[in-house]
């Protein structure tokens, strides 16, 4: 899928468009996915993630429509560090999972029930790339169509595990929730393209977890317990480019931490 350029709306489904900031990098691909939601003939709209505290791309996403309510899938800046000018921009009320980011509302729960702009969305707590990661469902006429998945479940690649705030154990049981999802739900994600179906992703990614265990379980086997992340990435990362071993080495420090528990 073709992103667009930046600071033009693509729609991807009746009620999902996104635009894409400008703040490309190998950690955030073409750059972040803001999403603008409203149901068909609804001049409000929800806004998800809205990116970096970078003013024209929150101009940009402000100029959609009046702003109902921003949600944020996670506190790394680059989803979550403009939430609070984005706000005095709109007057929209933000709800996260982090009570820190909260701004003239409450903080969002397991299961609570989001409606605005003609639509509605479910909160899945998935934490594990970072503590207060959370997806969206978002609900049709008769079921969940989408799922709005932050850096859970990427377009292209796989999830880094943010050590310390992120932990490995919690990122597989919410690989397993997703997995678990009814079949044909889009993903629509932080960075990257949209995807067919949640589910599927979410068994690729719990198998890719699996193999880097096993590499991980074998390189602390050849070097030894006291093994440094750096070392293990050097060994099992040799073949990934090396501006990603920094990302790595939180992969692999999660990866150590849930080996030795």
């Amino acid at each position: 899928m073709t992103h667009p350029a930046y600071g033009s709306l693509r729609s991807v489904t009746p009620l999902a468009s996104v635009l894409l900031a400008d703040n490309p990098s190998p950690m955030t691909l073409e750059g972040t996915n803001t999403w603008v939601l409203r149901a068909p003939g609804v001049e409000e709209c929800v806004v998800v993630d809205p990116g970096e505290d970078d003013l024209a791309h929150l101009e940009r996403v402000a100029a959609q429509g009046p702003v109902a309510l921003v949600l944020v899938t996670h506190r790394h800046p680059d989803h979550a560090g403009g939430a609070r000018r984005f706000s005095e921009l709109t007057g929209a009320p933000v709800r996260a999972l982090d009570g820190s980011l909260v701004l003239g509302s409450e903080a969002l729960g397991e299961g609570d029930v989001v409606a605005a702009a003609g639509v509605e969305l479910r909160v899945v707590t998935t934490p594990g790339h970072t503590s207060d990661s959370v997806s969206f469902l978002l609900d049709g006429p008769d079921a969940a169509e989408v799922v709005l998945t932050g850096d859970t479940i990427l377009g292209r690649g796989t999830t880094v595990i943010a050590h310390p705030d992120g932990s490995l154990g919690p990122y597989l049981d919410s690989l397993h929730r997703l997995a678990d999802l009814a079949p044909g739900i889009a993903v629509l994600p932080g960075h990257g393209p949209e995807l067919p179906d949640a589910a599927a992703v979410a068994r690729v990614y719990l198998a890719h977890r699996e193999q880097r265990l096993e590499q991980v379980r074998a390189a602390v086997a050849t070097l030894g317990v006291d093994v440094t992340a750096r070392q293990v990435v050097e060994l099992v990362y040799a073949d990934v480019d090396e501006a990603l071993w920094p990302a790595a080495e939180w992969s692999v420090r999660a990866q150590l931490e849930y080996l030795r528990q």
